[in-house]
């Protein structure tokens, strides 16, 4: 369901090593909400890199949250490469761009928005995963 035009967009970034669970990213998605104190139900979509497009939990966690997961090739999050918080050089070695929740909650912001996003909460590490949230509107 796309938001209408007036509703702010809030789109969650994740990254994550292989094999990370379900119970990890909620975690992380929850505790970094809770700082913030944004309500998860203001949560538009989900999104990460195509390298993780079958990744359990990722998948589990969007379905867990029911919300909509969307994936970027690395050439579409390279992009936001001067925008991020921390540009990191393993995450460039191994996908081709140097941040994966920064950058992809900044994409699908601004597809679903269609105007300029900026992030609300920058990148948050957790054990085996990172999140990051991006706003537009």
């Amino acid at each position: 369901m796309m938001p209408d035009s007036t509703t702010p967009i809030l789109v969650v970034g994740l990254g994550c090593q292989r094999g990370c669970d379900v119970d990890t990213l909620l975690a992380l998605f929850h505790t970094a909400l809770d700082a913030e104190g944004i309500d998860p139900r203001r949560i538009n979509a989900l999104a990460s890199i195509e390298h993780k497009r079958d990744e359990p939990g990722l998948l589990a966690l969007a379905n867990v949250l029911r919300l909509p997961l969307q994936f970027f090739a690395a050439e579409q999050l390279a992009v936001y490469d001067t925008r991020l918080s921390h540009r990191s050089a393993l995450a460039f070695t191994h996908t081709g761009c140097h941040g994966i929740a920064e950058s992809a909650a900044l994409a699908l912001a601004e597809q679903l928005s269609g105007c300029p996003a900026r992030l609300l909460i920058t990148r948050q590490k957790k054990l085996q995963a990172t999140f990051a949230l991006a706003y537009a509107g």
